[in-house]
């Protein structure tokens, strides 16, 4: 796309909508569209209309099709069959840039942003503002900043657009993504799992932009897992199961059971099993633990076969804590003891060789090698495990580990040698976890371990915590859901403002509770 030598417009939501040359809300829809991959119908003649003026709920489990029927609508995945309209008129999407010449711009879930670069470029990234300098074009610095300013400003999102998205968490991020696409002024605009990093007002900014987009016609297709946002804003439910359309009703008439009943059937939600025990020997002991900027006088010990929750706001340090246990940043204070190894310089490789497993908030980024296979994924944490003589890997053994964890794990994929990029986020998550099993860890840290995960696969999370727990193998949990850590651990540490603030037990709490003392003062 060319760069622009004018602004785009970014006074107000009409703006960022683009030009309304009718005030007739437009209409997206898919005709029996199907697309197959080697051993795999991803989806199954799937019939769906979304009209402008609505928010549409995109559901299913993970698997279910949601993401290939994104990708189909934003041009990136070519359909084997079937035919898209957009107002009635059949479109054809051979790229992304298809998509956007048809005001079709997408939020997905994984995030495509240029980490080296600052905010500002990330939302106009391909369209920077020019201008003439002694007779050549030059990036007109300035307009980018405000232009990007003037979409963030809209947002109500107080993000410096000159710093560098690499310097941000994950949460800042997000909203830098979903600027991106409002920058693009779409007509049709789609959003995977936008929420799943935000903060709480950070969400309820974005509800209140989609619902004012929403007014003005635009087509609003919104996938989410957390389903306790349905009604606050969706006005109805489109729901996939294994590649096929099940439905779609009025967010209006439906119910909670009925909408869990569409995506999976019948689901029976698990608790945590009576005699899990906690054993005397500590796992992991944290003195007086610190990271300038990051965290301080952080004191705490996890205990063998015990499962301890790390709650906290974003921004409380929890991420940070976790990732200088593993080693993968630095702490500068206090000591760490992993059964009875002083720690006072930690690094990746050394914590793993001491038995520590981490599993990243960020799987694409930090959890996977995308280009790489499920099997090489599997197998990259443990290849000394896997390795004979001379270091050359036993493929025997490697195939009988693969097809174990996929079994264990149910990753939903016909062939181990398929890139993990294939994946739906949650079986990418599924890898990510039997990547550190792999190991025989005695300890694993899980940050945001269910994020972008359906109900399902979450509760398969769940369980394989509640089996390691059985093992003697100890856990530390950071979830934002406070809900799951009420559901899964034996104890919660709260964590505020970079410290430790407070311990609970899941049965002496309940989450209103819990939540008000996580929240800053």
């Amino acid at each position: 796309m060319a760069d622009r030598t004018t602004a785009p417009g970014l006074g107000g939501l009409c703006d960022l909508c683009g030009p309304q040359e009718s005030s007739m809300p437009g209409q997206l829809q898919t005709v029996k569209i199907r697309k197959e991959y080697p051993g795999t119908l991803a989806l199954d003649d799937v019939s769906v209309s979304f009209e402008g003026g609505k928010i549409h709920a995109l559901l299913g489990k993970n698997g279910a099709g949601k993401s290939t029927l994104v990708k189909i609508l934003a041009g990136t995945v070519q359909p084997t069959g079937g035919s898209i309209l957009l107002n009635g008129r059949a479109i054809e999407l051979h790229s992304a840039g298809d998509a956007f010449a048809q005001g079709i711009a997408t939020v997905y879930q994984e995030l495509s942003l240029v980490p080296g670069l600052t905010v500002g470029e990330n939302i106009l990234l391909g369209r920077l503002p020019k201008k003439r300098l002694l007779g050549s074009w030059v990036i007109d610095w300035p307009a980018v900043f405000k232009q990007a300013q003037a979409v963030l400003d809209e947002m109500q999102v107080p993000l410096d657009v000159r710093a560098r998205v690499e310097d941000l968490g994950m949460a800042q991020q997000q909203v830098v993504e979903i600027a991106k696409a409002m920058s693009f002024r779409p007509s049709v605009l789609m959003l995977d799992e936008p929420t799943s990093a935000l903060a709480q007002h950070e969400t309820e900014n974005l509800f209140r932009l989609l619902r004012a987009l929403a007014e003005m016609g635009v087509v609003i297709v919104y996938i989410t897992h957390r389903l306790q946002e349905l009604r606050r804003i969706a006005d109805t439910v489109t729901v996939l199961r294994d590649g096929h359309l099940i439905g779609a009703i009025p967010m209006a008439d439906a119910t909670p059971r009925e909408i869990v009943h569409m995506m999976f059937g019948e689901v029976v939600r698990k608790e945590r099993p009576e005699g899990l025990k906690v054993f005397p020997e500590k796992v992991l002991e944290a003195k007086r633990l610190g990271s300038r900027g990051r965290f301080r006088d952080v004191s705490f010990a996890v205990h063998s076969g015990e499962i301890v929750g790390l709650a906290g706001m974003l921004g409380s340090g929890r991420t940070e804590l976790l990732r200088a246990i593993f080693g993968a940043d630095p702490f500068d204070e206090g000591e760490l003891v992993v059964g009875s190894s002083s720690v006072n310089a930690a690094s990746p490789d050394r914590m793993r060789n001491l038995g520590v497993a981490f599993t990243p908030e960020d799987r694409k980024a930090h959890g996977l090698v995308q280009g790489l296979s499920v099997r090489e994924n599997l197998c990259m944490a443990s290849l000394d495990r896997l390795s004979g003589r001379g270091g050359i890997v036993m493929r025997g053994r490697e195939r009988g580990v693969v097809a174990s964890l996929v079994e264990r794990l149910a990753i939903k994929i016909a062939d181990s040698e398929r890139p993990v990029s294939d994946l739906s986020g949650g079986n990418q998550q599924k890898v990510v976890v039997g990547k550190w099993l792999n190991t025989k860890p005695r300890l694993m840290l899980f940050d945001e371990p269910t994020r972008g995960i359906d109900v399902q696969a979450k509760q398969h999370i769940f369980q394989i915590m509640w089996d390691l727990s059985r093992e003697g193998v100890a856990c530390l949990f950071v979830s934002s859901e406070l809900e799951e850590l009420l559901e899964v651990c034996h104890r919660i540490l709260i964590m505020k403002h970079g410290t430790l603030v407070g311990e609970v037990r899941p049965e002496e709490i309940g989450v209103d509770e819990l939540i008000v003392m996580c929240m800053e003062k």
